[in-house]
C-alpha cells in the first residue's frame, strides 16, 4: 500500500464520517482505493474526533460482562445505517461490529469489495460470515459485475487468508467459463488477464487463432508468452497459416520469436529467411536455429547483404547479424557499413563492430559526432572499453553546449568512464547544464565518484573542483572527501 493510496483512504473516511455519499468519496473500480479506506477507517479514528465520534455510536460499547446486551445494542445500531455509515462499520475496529454488519452489506451491490475484504478478515467470525456472503453472491453476479470485482479478488488473495476468494473466483468462472471469461480476458489489470486466460488455456476457451491474435496484440509479455505457447501447442494443420501469420506479425519480439520457432515444425524453412535481418536479436536467434535445422548456413547470407555498402535497400539488421553469428574475420565487411547512408545501418555496424571485439577507437571516433543518436550511442558504448585511450580534451570539447544533445551524451558517458580528475572536470561543468538529463547525470557522476580512489592527495585542483559540487554531499560525507584527497578542513 503506497503512501499516496493510504492518504486517499484517509481522507475518503473523513468525508464518510461526514455522510458523504460513497460514490463521491471512492472510485469503486479501483481495488486499492477499497483496500486503502479499510485501513483508513481505523488509523484515521485514533486522532480525528469527528470520525470517531460517527464510529462509536456504531459500536461504543465493549465486550465485557454483558455481552448479550452489548452485542444486541450494535445490532440495532447497524440496523439505522445507511449505506456510508455501513462502510464504517465494515471498516470498524471491533469485530463485533463488522460481524454485524455483514448481515446488511448484501442489500447494497456497492459494498461488495468490503465483502470480499472480511473474507480475508483477521477475525475468524468476520471472516466465515464474509465467505458464506461471497459464496451466495458471486455466481449470482453478471460477468461485467464479476470482472470489476476480480481485481480486488485477486489482491487479498495475497494475504494469508485471501486464498478463499480467489479460489471462489476461479470456482465460479469454470462453471460458465465461455459467458464468464470474455470481459475478463480484455479487462485493463494485467493480473487479471493473466488470470484469465490461464484458465481460458486450461478449459481450452479459445481457439489457436484467438490465442495467437491475444499473443500478438496483448501488451503484457505473460499473457503474451501464454497465449503463443498455447496457439502453437494447439494448433493443427487446418490453423497453420492464421496462428503463425498472428505471430510473425506480432510487434512484440518474444511472439514473433515463437513464430518463427514454429516454421521449422510447419515445414517452412523459407519463411524464416526474412527474419535473420528482424530488428530483435532473438527473432533473428531464432531465424537462424530454423534455416540451421534445415541444413542452411545463415553466415553467407548475411556476407552477401554485407558485401554491398553502397545498397540503399541494404537490411539494417545485416551487419549486426552477421556479427553474431560470424567471425572476426567478417569485420572487413562491417568496416565500410560504418559509412552507410543509412543511419540504422551504421549503428548496427558498429554494434556488430563491437560484437566481434575489433572496434578500433581511431576508426571509430569520428562517429562520435555522427548526426545520428543511434550512432552515437553505439560508437560511445563501443568505446567504453577503451575509454582511457580517447583524449579527455577532444572528449571535452564535445560537450560544449552548441553541440547536439545525442553527441554531448556521448562524450560524457565515456568522460566518465575514464574516471579520476578528467570525470570529476567533466562533471562538474556540467553540474549547472542547462540539459536536464546531462546535469542529473553529471551529479550522479560526481557522488558515484567520490570517495576519490586514485586521485592525488593535496591536489590544488581537486580540492577547487570539490568546492564547486560541495551541496551534493551532507557536511560529514564532504570532511571525509576532503580527509581522502589530504585537503584540509
Amino acid at each position: 500500500m503506497g503512501s499516496s493510496e493510504a492518504r486517499a483512504g484517509e481522507s475518503a473516511a473523513v468525508r464518510l464520517g461526514r455522510g458523504a455519499p460513497l460514490p463521491d468519496v471512492l472510485d469503486s473500480a479501483d481495488a486499492a482505493a477499497w483496500i486503502g479506506l479499510d485501513i483508513g477507517v481505523r488509523h484515521v479514528a485514533s486522532y480525528h474526533p469527528e470520525l470517531l465520534s460517527a464510529l462509536r455510536k456504531i459500536g461504543g460499547r465493549q465486550l465485557g460482562r454483558d455481552r448479550d446486551a452489548a452485542l444486541s445494542e450494535i445490532r440495532d445500531q447497524v440496523e439505522l445505517l445507511d449505506e456510508s455509515g455501513l462502510v464504517l462499520a465494515l471498516c470498524h475496529r471491533n469485530g463485533a461490529v463488522r460481524k454485524a454488519a455483514l448481515s446488511r452489506a448484501a442489500e447494497y451491490p456497492a459494498l461488495a469489495p468490503l465483502i470480499v475484504i472480511r473474507g480475508a478478515d483477521w477475525a475468524p467470525p468476520v471472516r466465515d460470515r464474509a465467505q458464506r456472503l461471497l459464496r451466495e453472491i458471486l455466481p449470482r453476479r453478471t460477468a461485467e459485475e464479476t470482472a470489476a470485482l476480480a481485481p480486488l479478488l485477486l489482491r487479498v488473495g495475497d494475504r494469508d487468508r485471501g486464498v478463499f476468494g480467489v479460489g471462489l473466483l476461479r470456482e465460479t468462472l469454470h462453471q460458465a467459463p465461455h459467458r464468464r471469461l470474455a470481459p475478463l480476458l480484455t479487462h485493463p489489470d494485467r493480473a487479471v488477464r493473466r488470470f484469465a486466460h490461464r484458465i481460458a488455456v486450461a478449459e481450452r476457451v479459445l481457439s489457436p487463432a484467438e490465442l495467437a491474435r491475444t499473443a500478438a496484440g496483448d501488451p503484457d509479455t505473460v499473457v503474451q508468452n501464454l497465449c503463443a505457447e498455447a496457439a502453437l501447442a494447439s494448433m493443427g494443420a487446418d490453423a497453420y497459416e492464421e496462428v503463425l501469420d498472428a505471430l510473425l506479425t506480432a510487434r512484440n519480439p518474444r511472439t514473433r520469436s515463437a513464430g518463427v520457432t514454429a516454421l521449422r515444425r510447419a515445414g517452412r524453412p523459407a519463411a524464416a529467411r526474412p527474419f535473420l535481418t528482424d530488428r530483435s536479436a532473438l527473432v533473428r536467434a531464432c531465424a537462424r536455429y530454423v534455416l540451421r535445422q534445415y541444413g542452411t548456413d545463415p553466415r553467407p547470407l548475411y556476407r552477401s547483404w554485407c558485401a554491398h555498402p553502397d545498397d540503399a535497400a541494404l537490411p539494417p539488421g545485416a551487419p549486426i547479424g552477421l556479427a553474431e553469428c560470424g567471425a572476426r574475420t567478417d569485420a572487413e565487411l562491417l568496416w565500410p557499413l560504418i559509412a552507410h547512408p543509412a543511419s540504422r545501418v551504421r549503428a548496427r555496424a558498429v554494434a556488430g563492430l563491437r560484437t566481434l571485439d575489433v572496434a578500433d577507437p581511431d576508426r571509430l571516433r569520428p562517429l562520435l559526432e555522427d548526426p545520428s543518436p543511434a550512432v552515437a550511442r553505439e560508437t560511445a558504448t563501443a568505446l567504453l572499453p577503451s575509454a582511457a585511450r580517447l583524449s579527455a580534451p577532444w572528449l571535452r570539447q564535445l560537450l560544449a553546449p552548441h553541440r547536439p544533445r545525442h553527441t554531448r551524451l556521448a562524450a560524457f558517458r565515456l568522460l566518465d568512464a575514464q574516471g579520476g580528475i578528467p570525470q570529476l572536470r567533466a562533471a562538474v561543468a556540467l553540474l549547472d547544464d542547462p540539459d536536464d538529463k546531462l546535469r542529473t547525470r553529471a551529479g550522479q557522476s560526481v557522488r558515484r565518484l567520490l570517495p576519490p580512489a586514485g586521485m592525488p592527495r593535496g591536489d590544488a585542483e581537486a580540492a577547487a573542483l570539490l568546492e564547486r559540487c560541495e551541496h551534493l554531499f551532507s557536511a560529514h560525507v564532504l570532511r571525509r572527501h576532503k580527509w581522502q584527497l589530504g585537503l584540509a578542513g
